[in-house]
């Protein structure tokens, strides 16, 4: 995946800075909308961006009958906390803020404490759940986008 991301920046670098800086704004501006809603929705179904499902929390040992839960990273896919950011050079898609910590340690399956506020709280190992990446078909419908910018002028 990575090395079909570097062929698509190669192949359409050049191509790009024939734009104007405010279209090549428009269209970075395109893309990283695209891919916070893409990102979103396959966060939403519990899938890292090969396709896979996240591996599911492990069951609670005290969990209270009648409680309400949650799908797993439910806040995390706003638009509040998914940050979309386009220059003429690139689009980005960051986390921000609190939930960054959590995304993070999600993200690269690394050891946290269970309850951060808690000095004593418990410390695990989170399984590795990919929030953002590129999927495949990410990957085309970006390729889309910036060709129709390059072909119309839109």
């Amino acid at each position: 995946m990575a090395d079909e991301l570097s062929r698509l920046a190669h192949w359409v670098a050049p191509l790009i800075q024939g734009l104007s800086v405010p279209r090549r704004r428009v269209a970075m501006a395109q893309v990283s909308t695209y891919m916070r809603r893409s990102n979103s929705q396959r966060i939403a179904e519990q899938r890292n961006p090969d396709g896979s499902a996240y591996e599911p929390r492990k069951p609670r040992l005290r969990a209270k009958k009648g409680s309400i839960r949650r799908t797993m990273f439910e806040k995390l896919r706003q638009a509040r906390h998914l940050r979309k950011s386009a220059t003429p050079e690139s689009a980005t898609l960051t986390i921000n803020g609190r939930s960054a910590r959590i995304a993070r340690v999600h993200q690269l399956g690394l050891r946290d404490k269970v309850d951060w506020r808690r000095p004593n709280s418990p410390s695990i190992v989170y399984p590795r759940r990919q929030l953002l990446g590129f999927t495949d078909g990410d990957v085309e419908a970006i390729t889309e986008i910036l060709l129709h910018h390059i072909t119309t002028g839109t």
